[in-house]
């Protein structure tokens, strides 16, 4: 694994030894290059602290009546992820790495790049969008206790990074040696939540590879990864004394740089109830931090593509070398790319993974498959009874599944009221900011410790799980049994026994922060309201239309969908044809009766004329050529008739010339008689 920021740094393998290669201190372009034997680090372990807003351990449950199917399972699995990650380097760390804030960033980046590393095999990528290095004073609590400094680092993300500086992950380096073992904490199961989406990280090793190795590890924990122990059984390719694999619950010499098959299913079962939603847009190319380089595998600014190394594209799309579109190409990135050309709008690019998903479809105009949108926190549940928060749907019932196996059902409410008023570690509303156990008051406690009924004798998250039954007599006799858990990981590892945020307590009600709070602190109805009940919320506030209207309220016809999922249907073009043709119908038509009619018009006109003509001719010749011969009208009679033929010949183009031709010729009466008939029968034609 090689970085190429500030001259060639990284670390090599061959055979069972591994040597670190590294700039020549003082020296511009010389290197050195060492085999690793006895690192200079500290052996530790992770701690995970006791999840502030109940993610759980393992949720393994599926859940009940999902939309899914496996094919739309792989297909969110398969699409490449990518976290958006800030680092922050706190004033310890910056005195330790001299003072010198660019050796700092230098590090970091060095630490993202083999994070990234260690998560490609996966289809994730890890995309450092910012750093930060408190070079003055530290901005939020950091102390020895690990358990407080994370708390304080997610409470100053949430509140102050998070506004100013958008992203689905913060980890903090320290340079502070916490107490005990612990060398990282992160919560689980928390990516892209806005309280708990991070961790901290010890930089306990000369080799920033060191610190790397831990941060993928905390990241693990964020994704749902859990650690790989004995019981589980993991497959890990590579051996405990090659350094093993990234979940162990421990680090050593020589650092774990892969994942094992438990971390791999793990990340399967997160993924598909929704954890990770935010990790599907593309970062921003002017976004990442360090600059265009092109093979990096992100098209940035002044690419037309980039599909990494050359020695690893495949892409038949792209030039590698020099990150531009194959002549004939459109695209070559993208869901919404096929064949190197863009597929037509209306397309499904991504499948709903849960009950709280909206579908992504292709625009037509973009390779790319808009970013993930999921429905608006406190919105009902597609088919479950509960509601949405953060893109997933949390029941109490799913998890006494999760902790008892098939059969197992929430137990009455009055388990939860007597069992988490006690405040100890079998009953409670989760640990406070001084770690103690807090009691449940009556309206919170079906958002404490989980009661359950049914299902296995004894739990099925772990070896370790030790059920806890409660007997709470009736006053009319008889008793109900509870059944909780209590599930011992380790000092600072996560209750998997707490109700999870974002679970129903009651109609219109949800867990959060270990209340019982009510829905409407989401604004969902306001937000449901402009949707004119032909659409849903989604989490950016925008109506999700059904299929035959149009955003952006659903109050127009249209193709369906959202401004930001692109539309649910194609256009139809059949329709579209059937129009256009029934437009040109009409047009023709419309032009064929403005003509008709305006020869209608001149040949009346002209018939008037010609009867007028006649008139004035008889009078004159009653008055002035009485004697004159028949021939004269006959003449006249001639000179009309010619007259009215070539009008309309000129409109009847050669369809009529034999009858002007014929009308050259001196005429009787009887052919005037006919002229006449001529004429009518001309009219009539027009």
């Amino acid at each position: 694994i090689l970085s190429t920021c500030s001259g060639l740094r990284g670390i090599i393998f061959f055979e069972d030894r591994a040597y670190i290669l590294e700039p020549l201190e003082g020296a511009v372009s010389e290197h050195i290059i060492y085999r690793l034997k006895h690192p200079n680090l500290i052996l530790g372990t992770c701690g995970h602290h006791l999840n502030l807003t109940g993610l759980t351990l393992r949720d393994t449950a599926q859940f009940i009546a999902q939309t899914f199917t496996s094919r739309h399972k792989r297909e969110t699995l398969k699409s490449t992820k990518y976290v958006e990650l800030v680092i922050v380097a706190d004033n310890r760390e910056f005195q330790r790495q001299g003072k010198d804030v660019e050796k700092v960033k230098l590090r970091l980046i060095e630490i993202a790049n083999y994070v990234d590393r260690f998560y490609r095999p996966l289809n994730i990528r890890i995309a450092l969008v910012g750093i930060e290095v408190w070079n003055d004073v530290d901005k939020c609590t950091v102390t020895q206790d690990p358990f407080t400094t994370l708390h304080e680092f997610l409470d100053w993300r949430k509140m102050k990074l998070l506004p100013r500086k958008p992203h689905d992950n913060a980890q903090l380096v320290s340079g502070i040696y916490f107490q005990g073992t612990t060398i990282g904490m992160a919560p689980i199961m928390s990516m892209c939540t806005k309280e708990q989406s991070g961790g901290i990280v010890m930089d306990h090793a000369d080799n920033p590879l060191g610190a790397a190795v831990t941060l993928a590890h905390e990241l693990g924990h964020n994704f749902g990864m859990n650690h790989d122990t004995l019981e589980r059984g993991c497959n890990c390719k590579t051996t405990a004394d090659k350094g093993g694999c990234i979940m162990n619950p421990s680090t050593a010499y020589p650092f774990p740089m892969m994942f094992s098959s438990c971390s791999k299913k793990d990340l399967e079962n997160s993924l598909e109830k929704g954890v990770g939603m935010c990790l599907f847009n593309l970062p921003e190319v002017k976004e990442s931090f360090g600059g265009p380089k092109c093979g990096n595998g992100y098209v940035e600014e002044g690419e037309e593509c980039d599909c990494g190394e050359p020695e690893e594209c495949t892409n038949q799309c792209c030039n590698a070398t020099t990150c531009t579109l194959r002549p004939g190409a459109v695209c070559a990135h993208g869901l919404c790319c096929e064949d190197c050309k863009l597929r037509p709008a209306g397309i499904l690019c991504r499948a709903t993974s849960n009950s709280c998903d909206l579908p992504e479809f292709c625009t037509g105009s973009n390779p790319h498959c808009p970013a993930n949108v999921y429905l608006h926190d406190g919105h009902s549940c597609y088919g479950v009874d509960g509601y949405c928060y953060n893109g997933m749907c949390q029941t109490h019932e799913q998890q006494c599944i999760t902790l008892w196996g098939p059969g197992a059902k929430p137990a009455p409410e009055i388990c939860f009221q007597r069992v988490n008023s006690a405040g100890d570690p079998y009953g409670n509303c989760g640990k406070d900011s001084k770690s103690t156990f807090a009691k449940c008051e009556p309206r919170d406690s079906k958002c404490g410790k989980i009661q359950c009924q049914g299902g296995a004798s004894r739990p099925v998250i772990g070896t370790n799980a030790v059920s806890i039954e409660t007997n709470i007599p009736l006053q009319g006799g008889g008793k109900i049994l509870c059944r909780g858990t209590h599930v011992y990981l380790g000092d600072d590892m996560p209750d998997p026994g707490l109700v999870l945020a974002g679970t129903k307590c009651e109609d219109e009600k949800i867990c959060l922060n270990r209340r019982c709070q009510n829905t409407s602190i989401f604004g969902v109805h306001e937000c449901a309201t402009k949707c004119h009940r032909r659409g849903v919320c989604n989490n950016k506030k925008n109506c999700h239309c059904e299929a035959h209207w149009g955003p952006p309220f659903c109050d127009k016809a249209g193709f369906g969908g959202s401004v930001d999922s692109g539309p649910v249907r194609q256009s139809d073009n059949r329709s579209l044809i059937a129009i256009l043709i029934t437009i040109l119908c009409l047009l023709v038509a419309s032009l064929l009766v403005y003509f008709k009619r305006k020869i209608l018009i001149r040949v009346f006109f002209i018939n008037k004329k010609t009867t007028i003509e006649k008139l004035r001719y008889g009078t004159t010749t009653s008055h002035s050529n009485r004697q004159k011969p028949d021939h004269d009208s006959a003449v006249s009679k001639q000179t009309t008739l010619i007259y009215i033929t070539q009008t309309v010949l000129k409109t009847k183009d050669h369809a009529l010339v034999t009858t002007a031709s014929q009308s050259n010729s001196p005429k009787s009466d009887h052919d005037s008689e006919v002229a006449e008939q001529t004429t009518s029968t001309l009219i009539c034609i027009t």
